[in-house]
């Protein structure tokens, strides 16, 4: 597949592209709504900038300190824990299910998810909705929020680019517009609830870690380095595997299915990202529930959402059709 053109980042775009898949909630036709919302505040860029510095400051300080001291089985079963919690209510509640619908869930695990993707400080369900949407319908073209194909293609442009993509983008004021992108959850009472509560999930992410940690071991110390390990670094880490499917898997890695944009699978990022990094496929069908649909593609968050549906709690899951992911594929190869 050939490299996009440049285009020129701009606040409102004239004309909206047509997605390769809809996403529930967002218009595709001549805006009735405008894309961008306000301004965000300037507390909230310097929040921003707290947010995402202080957990990587603390994910710098890991290696010596794992080297020399401060890390416990109490602080790696708890980061282990809380990782867990926190990376599947995005992959499986903010990403897969508000954002794409791939499965209807009940109240309780409608909540539970909103409640559990807030503890991964990534903001908070709405505004992350309607960026990701926003993403889909402009896939690495201009209107993108965070595709890494904005600057040109020579060694500059891609390395700036990257770093936009990574993580640059998130210190932008522009906001995408929620009653555009995301009318669904505006709508949903409990769903804006969880939403203006995100300050408070903030903290409890940060402070339950110290409170278990001190609490098993009886001790401040037990409290000061589960904190460290199972509030900074876990959210820094996780911050940063979030990053790499806006960043690296739009530049890195194969393109088996057909899909609009650049979108890659890239293996490395399987685990830690539940399976998010076969991003190819998820662009080439963005509704499906599993990402990793090849042999040995490990993807613990459509198994997860399958022990959901086992329970009860999830109904009409979208699993990929056999025929639609071959079909997909030849369009694939095709292209190439």
């Amino acid at each position: 597949m050939g490299v996009p053109t440049t285009v020129t980042r701009s606040r409102e775009s004239t004309s909206e592209p047509t997605p390769s898949s809809s996403p529930p909630g967002a218009t595709t036709n001549p805006p009735a709504q405008p894309i961008l919302a306000p301004p965000c505040a300037r507390i909230d860029q310097i929040l921003a900038v707290v947010f995402t510095i202080l957990p990587m400051l603390a994910l710098a300080a890991a290696v010596p300190m794992v080297w020399g001291w401060g890390l416990s089985w109490v602080d790696v079963g708890l980061f282990a824990a809380f990782y867990l919690t926190s990376a599947l209510g995005v992959t499986v509640g903010y990403h897969r299910y508000f954002t794409h619908r791939a499965f209807t869930a009940n109240r309780a695990l409608r909540n539970g998810l909103a409640i559990a993707g807030s503890m991964s400080l990534q903001g908070d369900v709405i505004t992350w909705v309607a960026d990701h949407r926003r993403h889909h319908v402009f896939t690495d073209q201009e209107g993108d929020p965070h595709s890494p194909w904005l600057y040109g293609t020579g060694v500059a442009g891609l390395a700036r680019g990257f770093m936009h993509a990574h993580i640059g983008w998130l210190y932008n004021r522009d906001r995408t517009n929620a009653a555009r992108f995301a009318p669904d959850l505006l709508a949903d009472p409990d769903i804006n609830r969880v939403s203006r509560q995100f300050p408070m999930w903030t903290v409890i992410s940060l402070g339950m870690p110290a409170l278990l940690g001190g609490l098993i071991t009886m001790s401040w110390w037990g409290a000061l380095t589960a904190f460290f390990w199972a509030g900074l670094v876990r959210v820094a880490l996780l911050h940063h595997v979030t990053w790499s499917i806006n960043s690296i898997c739009h530049m890195i890695g194969n393109r088996p299915f057909s899909a609009i944009g650049k979108a890659t699978n890239f293996w490395p990022l399987a685990i830690l990202s539940m399976g998010e990094s076969w991003h190819n496929l998820h662009h080439a069908d963005p509704t499906c529930a599993r990402h990793g649909v090849k042999p040995g593609q490990l993807d613990i968050s459509a198994r997860v959402i399958w022990v959901f549906e086992r329970l009860g709690w999830a109904t009409k899951v979208r699993w990929p059709k056999p025929e639609r992911v071959a079909k997909l594929e030849m369009a694939g190869s095709d292209a190439r």
